[in-house]
């Protein structure tokens, strides 16, 4: 059996310039990929029946950006859900230049919905833009269902606040549609969330052990970019900000011993029998970047396996270094 083919092995990088990568297990046994293309014009979908064949599966555009107006520009970090039958894609836009006025990261969030089986085919049908409290920079929303409610998490800059993006939560009426409070849930704080920027973005959610864990990333997006972790007792009432504890320190950094500089804006799988956890994550394998990182074409979509510590808390372990990775030897991710 190649690489390829065997459900558990891959090669890191599992798809080469693609940042803020999500991966999707559906019912129907294919991983499903999507992620922020270097020129942030479009959303690529693609599929395949292992991880290690994503890099060579042919992407199908689902949507392109707008000449001018809103969802012109930086068409940021998309994520692919199945709620109630159909298939949603939410991420962040900017606008076009208008004269002398540049409005690049006036990013607002969206949905996309298609009604297809196979999301590859059918029609992107745009839902519109998810309002919150405030117009104001808001991006990387994902969304999870818990206890038969639908929740949506963003980050999003307070008016009121100091800093770039904080953390919220709330509940949806639909998938694109809040409904009741907005609670913040962790704002920039510690020394590691704000070197460069003030922030807390990328969220992604993980439930196990009796547990919600919200994974986040923080600081500017070259080599000082890590992740951070949030934590709720399945039984809490999610809204509530005092049922998250926030993790003092960065779960998963930098490794410059194994070559891997600003991991972070992750997403959740599994192994296709479902028994073994991996993160979804981007990182260079250099630390220095010419100009504005954003810029910087060369984050990687990688993969790595989750083991898990007494307490039930996640173990990110350290980045490894790019090659073979297997279901086999998850020794080799402990840090």
């Amino acid at each position: 059996m190649s690489l390829q083919q065997n459900p558990l092995q891959w090669n890191n990088p599992v798809v080469a310039q693609r940042a803020d990568p999500w991966v999707y297990l559906h019912e129907d046994g294919y991983y499903y990929f999507t992620g922020s293309v270097p020129s942030y014009d479009r959303i690529e979908v693609r599929r395949a029946r292992t991880l290690a064949e994503l890099a060579g599966a042919e992407p199908v555009v689902a949507w392109r950006k707008y000449e001018a107006g809103p969802m012109s520009k930086n068409i940021w970090a998309p994520e692919i859900h199945y709620i109630d039958g159909k298939w949603y894609i939410y991420f962040a836009a900017g606008q076009a230049r208008e004269g002398e006025v540049d409005h690049s990261f006036r990013h607002r969030m969206y949905v996309l919905e298609n009604e297809s089986p196979n999301p590859l085919e059918g029609t992107w049908v745009e839902k519109g833009q998810v309002m919150t409290e405030w117009d104001s920079f808001a991006l990387d929303a994902t969304t999870f269902e818990h206890r038969g409610k639908l929740y949506y998490v963003w980050a999003q800059q307070d008016p009121n606040i100091k800093g770039n993006s904080n953390l919220y939560i709330s509940e949806m009426e639909n998938p694109w549609t809040l409904k009741g409070k907005q609670a913040m849930i962790t704002t920039p704080e510690y020394d590691w969330e704000v070197i460069g920027f003030l922030v807390n973005e990328g969220a992604a959610v993980l439930k196990k052990n009796g547990k919600i864990f919200i994974s986040y990333s923080a600081s500017a997006t070259d080599h000082n970019y890590k992740m951070g972790l949030l934590t709720a007792s399945e039984d809490a009432d999610l809204l509530d900000p005092a049922s998250w504890i926030k993790n003092k320190e960065p779960v998963f950094e930098t490794s410059e011993a194994n070559g891997q500089y600003g991991p972070g804006h992750n997403s959740f799988t599994t192994s296709p029998d479902g028994e073994t956890d991996i993160v979804i994550y981007h990182s260079r394998t250099y630390k220095e970047t010419i100009g504005d990182p954003l810029y910087d074409g060369n984050r990687h979509a990688r993969a790595q396996i989750i083991t898990w510590n007494e307490d039930g808390t996640p173990n990110f372990g350290t980045p490894v270094a790019d090659g073979p990775i297997s279901l086999q030897q998850k020794e080799l991710v402990k840090g």
